[in-house]
Formats: C-alpha cells, structure tokens, sequence
C-alpha cells in the first residue's frame, strides 16, 4: 500500500513537472510572436543606466509646425516648410490644403526665448514654393542645409506635387539676414532634376556621398481610397551621390543607386545614425511604411552602409513606427548603440499594466521608447516609464544640443558625458491629437500642429527599470536546393499556419515570381523559375501574417 502511494506521488509529481515545462513553451511562444512585456532591470540588459525627462519650455511667438526642415547655428534653429495644420483630412478638397504651407522662414533662439521671421514671397518663385512643402528630405552639413524634394500645393502648376529640385541654404547667413530684417535672396542655390522627387524619405550623407533613402513621389490630391486623384510611386531605393556647393550653382556627381522592391519600399520613417558592428559608421531605417501587401507599417529594420543595404528581419520593433523626434547615442565603452523615440505614432503601445496592444489603425501613442543594438549586431527594445503628456510626437524633430560632443551625423558620443543630469537637446513641434484615431474616425480637424518645445534630459540612474518587448520571432524559411537551376523548395519554419506572401526579385529590383498562400508548419512549397532565367543571384522574401519578415539569397544557375 505504502508502495503504491510513493508511486502515485511521483506520477503526480511528473505530471506536474511536465504541466510547469508544458507552460512554460507557451508563454516562450507568446513573448515570441506577440512580444509581451516583461519588467526587468534596464543596466542589467542594455548596459544604459539613465532614464529620461522631459519639460516643456513656452514662450511667445513659437510657431505650431510639423513636417519641416531644420539647421541649427551658434545655438538658434532655422525653421524652413512643414504644415500649420494637423494631421491632412480624408477628403481631397480638403486634404493638404495650400493655405496651410508655412510660407515663412524662422529662426528660434530657444536658450534666450526669441523668435524672428522673414517671408518667403522675396525668393524666385521655384525656391519659395518648394521652401514651402512637407516631409521634405534635409541635411546640415556643416554650414548648408541641403533641402531636396517635398510635397505641396504649387499655384504655378495649380496642383500639389513633388518637388524636383536640391536647394542650398547658407545656414549662418540666413539666420543674420532673417534677425537683421534684411535681404535674403542670396543665401540659396537650386538645380532641378527629377531624381530629386521625393517625398517622405531621408537624407544622410557617408563619406563623401550624400544619401536620399527612401520615400516616394506623389502628385495630385491625397485620397484615402486609392482613387485617380494622384499619381504615387515609391522609390524603392537609397539614391547616392556626390554634392559640389562650392560654385555659383551646385553640381551633381556620381550618381548611382541601390534598388529593393521590399526593404526599402519605406517613407515617413526614422533614419538612426549608428555605428555598426565592426566600428563602420552608417544608418538603420527604423520601422516606416507601408508594406507592398498591406497598409501596415514595416517591422524590422535596415542598415545602410557605404555601399549598399543589410536587413534584419529577425528583429521587430514594435515601438515607434512613424517619423518623429528621437536621440541617437552610442557607447565606445561596450561598442553598444541606443536610440530614444519620444511619442509620435505605433501599430503597437504599451497599457497601464505594461500589456502590449495591437492596434492596425496606427494610433498616435504616448510612448517613450529605447532602442538598443549590441557589438555582436543583437537588437533589444524598451519602453520607459515615463511617457509624453498628450498623444504628441508624430512628424515633430529632435535639435539636438550643439555643445555635447557628438558625430557630425547627430549621433552622441555616449560614453563622453560626464555630469549625471544631461541636457540632449530639444523636441520641437509635431502633430498633436485628442485621440488614438482621428483619421479612422474622420476626426482629423480635431488635431493641430504644436508648438510645444521640450527640453529632453538624460538623467544618470544605476536602478531604471524598464519593461523589454521581445523583438525575434520564430518565423523563417529554408530554401534548397541552392545553387538551383529550374525551381526551389521552401520550407515552411513556423510555430503556426500562417498567410505568407513571398516575392522572388533580381538585383535591379525586377519582380520574378509572387505571391499568397497559406502555410503550415514544416510545409514544403515548390516555386518553378521562369525558363531561360540568366545566371544570376535572386533575393527570396516572405512576410507571415503580414508581421514576419525573412528573406534569403539564391544563387541561380543556367540550365544544361
């Protein structure tokens, strides 16, 4: 008798311990595919033992803009194009609406709270309407502000469109002449070309070669449903190229690019300066939209080196999805990169409770989040605690204090900051709405663009506690035979069935074979190539559910 129950009890026991394993498996899954929060110590996962604080600075004469250019000289910004209104209207009569522009050049002393202005209405008349546009492509290089393509309404072609044309600002200059009311015709170059036709992308400069990465054209009237009120094309690259400001007109050199129907069909995005593993210095494309298949915003990032492009589909992010304001920083002292995003717009968000929602409208969010990327190439993500006061953030840019010690790029040297409490910078302007969805809800005249500046501080704390977002996911392929000849198998590696949609493509971007079906586990699908394919090197992609990205390379060879 006493047998039996010793026996019973380690059956019970077994029983148990394979209930907590059993357990156990699920909630690994759940942290993988629905990246659940867990709070933990931040210092012990990121090596970055700071939280963050910010506090809003008002004084008069501060314009509500968002979607603009910006340089910055001897401490005064250069406020150049964006929208005076809120987030653009459903409708196409009332959608981007020339009134709106901002048709003035400002300049913003933030530290002695002094605001001067100058109308655009004395420039010839391709600078003056293309100085009025939105998402626009910029970047300060040293004394220039390099101002290339936008999106607005033109009187001279009365119709909004892109604009085909690289100005070039005399920084410092337009800034005296706009605080001295005098004459500002003779700060600015333009040249035109329609490779400048852009939208919504970045701009960045590696070495000598100038980058515009990303973003589309679009010209016509905004509408919501896809009707023939515009005419849009995405770029589907990184444009390089080199700049010669030095004459009386700019001159172009070198003009090349790099093509991907997939990663990087991105626009209205976030381009993060970074220092790659191996000490090289480039960009991440972070997040961005919108998906070839579905209106939802790209998950995992991008980087961009000197020559071409790296993505990193086994990583989402799933904080921060949209442009706006964030602080890129980066560590010598354990070769570790960490990007701050402040508010603006995410498919995903934080409850109360530190519980992640899902929501495919794309809400304006509170979230303040981190970014962090290790020497080994490893991604980790983090929401803090603090948030922004009100739904604020979207297409709103981070100035960043010119007397820290930083990359010529805006990425902070990190392990240069000696005080505990930081001055970083400043978050100026945005989008700013009353709720998650206005334009689902048709409410976009309830939203306005801000002037709210915010002095964003970093604050030295050995104890932060953040919550991690579990970032990989357990979705990918398996491709062979490779090299192939006239077909390939792919293996399904997913812990569920799943919609994937995949996209066969040549180096030049050219689509070879695509599209939808639905998929199990383990399951093997067989693609035929087209007959008489050349030899040539092809790039696989998948998106599972329209969430997980992965992506492989095949060799091809031509048949005997």
């Amino acid at each position: 008798m006493m047998l039996s129950i010793i026996f019973d009890c380690f059956s019970l026991i077994e029983i148990v311990i394979n209930l907590i394993v059993y357990l156990m498996k699920i909630i690994t899954w759940f942290m993988i595919v629905g990246g659940v929060f867990f709070t933990t110590n931040l210092f012990s996962q990121t090596n970055f033992p700071y939280r963050v604080h910010i506090e809003s600075v008002s004084f008069q004469g501060v314009p509500a803009l968002h979607s603009y250019a910006y340089a910055q000289h001897s401490g005064k910004w250069l406020i150049l194009g964006g929208r005076k209104d809120g987030l653009h209207a459903r409708q196409p009569f009332n959608a981007f609406p020339g009134s709106e522009n901002n048709t003035d050049i400002y300049v913003i002393d933030p530290q002695n709270e002094q605001v001067w202005s100058a109308s655009l209405q004395s420039l010839p008349l391709s600078i003056r309407e293309q100085l009025q546009s939105t998402n626009m492509n910029f970047y300060q290089d040293e004394d220039t502000l390099y101002f290339l393509g936008g999106y607005a309404y033109s009187a001279s072609q009365s119709d909004h469109i892109t604009f085909p044309h690289l100005t070039s600002i005399n920084v410092s200059g337009l800034i005296q002449a706009v605080i001295q009311a005098a004459p500002i015709t003779g700060f600015f170059k333009q040249i035109t070309n329609q490779n400048f036709a852009i939208t919504g992308g970045q701009m960045a400069k590696i070495n000598d070669d100038f980058l515009v990465v990303g973003g589309h054209r679009f010209d016509g009237r905004y509408n919501p449903m896809g009707n023939p009120t515009y005419v849009q094309s995405y770029t589907n690259q990184i444009r390089r190229f080199k700049i010669d400001n030095s004459g009386n007109s700019i001159q172009i050199s070198n003009y090349r690019v790099n093509t991907d129907p997939v990663h990087l069909r991105r626009r209205d995005y976030n381009l993060i300066p970074q220092i790659h593993p191996g000490g090289s210095f480039g960009y991440t494309i972070s997040a961005g939209v919108f998906q070839p298949q579905a209106d939802l915003p790209f998950l995992y990032p991008v980087d961009v080196n000197d020559t071409g492009y790296v993505p990193h589909t086994n990583f989402n992010q799933y904080l921060s999805h949209y442009h706006g304001a964030k602080v890129a920083m980066y560590d010598s002292s354990n070769l570790t990169n960490h990007t701050i995003f402040l508010g603006g717009m995410s498919q995903y968000y934080p409850d109360a409770s530190g519980q992640l929602i899902q929501d495919n409208n794309v809400p304006f969010v509170k979230t303040i989040s981190l970014l962090s990327r290790f020497s080994d190439g490893r991604f980790e993500e983090f929401a803090f605690d603090v948030e922004m006061p009100l739904l604020q953030g979207a297409s709103s840019e981070f100035i960043p204090n010119p007397n820290l010690s930083q990359h010529k790029s805006k990425l902070f040297w990190l392990h240069s900051f000696s005080d505990d409490t930081v001055l970083l910078g400043h978050m100026y302007g945005g989008i700013i709405s009353p709720s998650l969805n206005p334009f689902s809800m048709n409410q976009t005249s309830t939203t306005a663009a801000d002037p709210t500046i915010f002095e964003v501080y970093l604050i030295k704390d050995p104890k932060v506690s953040l919550r991690p977002v579990v970032g990989t996911h357990g979705f990918g392929i398996r491709v062979f035979p490779n090299p192939a000849k006239s077909f390939i198998d792919v293996e399904i590696q997913t812990p569920e069935a799943a919609e994937a949609t995949y996209q066969l493509v040549d180096i030049s971007g050219k689509t070879i074979l695509s599209g939808t079906i639905s998929v199990n586990p383990k399951e093997v699908i067989r693609l035929d190539l087209p007959e008489n394919l050349p030899k040539q090197i092809l790039t696989l992609n998948v998106v599972f559910d329209n969430k997980y990205y992965t992506t492989q390379k095949i060799h091809v060879h031509k048949k005997r």
